[in-house]
């Protein structure tokens, strides 16, 4: 297989992969947002109002519960490696650290720039720091939360396309 071609099929797997990732992660998304803003906004002052680093968390978690079983289940469902407390801890781990990302920004907004508008908060918390979490995630994710396991990758398989001559089409 020449450089260029492995290249390519690096590609597409990842691009395939990192569809359904996205998909998933699209959702966790909508959880994390809608969580955040019904405990720091509702009714104008939500019950977390003044403690948004704690709603940020509280929304994340939930985030995470929902993008930990559709990774599991579909981004990653072609590696068989069972659910196990290694596996449970790296995503822990993982999950931390990405954590701390988003609530980085939404405190240096808070904290640093003075913002503490519903716009200012979903810009850095939610916007910038998931983005900044969600590329962190998937690389993690892929290389050691959900190492990869022998055998064909249903997901990423690049497949060749073979004319056979005795395969022909009805006209």
């Amino acid at each position: 297989m020449s450089a260029r071609t492995h290249r390519q099929e690096f590609f597409v797997r990842n691009l395939r992969r990192g569809s359904i990732f996205l998909a998933i992660g699209g959702l966790g998304f909508v959880v994390d947002a809608v969580v955040y803003n019904l405990l720091v906004f509702a009714g104008g002052h939500g019950p977390l109002f003044d403690a948004p680093l704690i709603a940020k968390t509280i929304a994340v978690v939930a985030g995470l519960v929902v993008t930990y079983l559709g990774n599991k289940l579909l981004t990653y469902r072609d590696r068989k490696a069972p659910i196990s407390f290694t596996q449970v801890g790296r995503y822990a781990v993982v999950n931390v650290a990405a954590i701390a990302l988003q609530l980085g920004c939404l405190a240096f907004s808070r904290y640093v720039l003075g913002f503490d508008s519903l716009l200012a908060d979903n810009i850095a918390g939610t916007l910038i720091g998931q983005t900044l979490a969600t590329g962190f995630r998937y690389v993690l994710y892929t290389l050691w939360v959900f190492p990869h396991s022998p055998g064909p990758d249903p997901i990423t398989l690049v497949e060749e396309h073979v004319e056979h001559p005795d395969h022909h089409t009805a006209s």
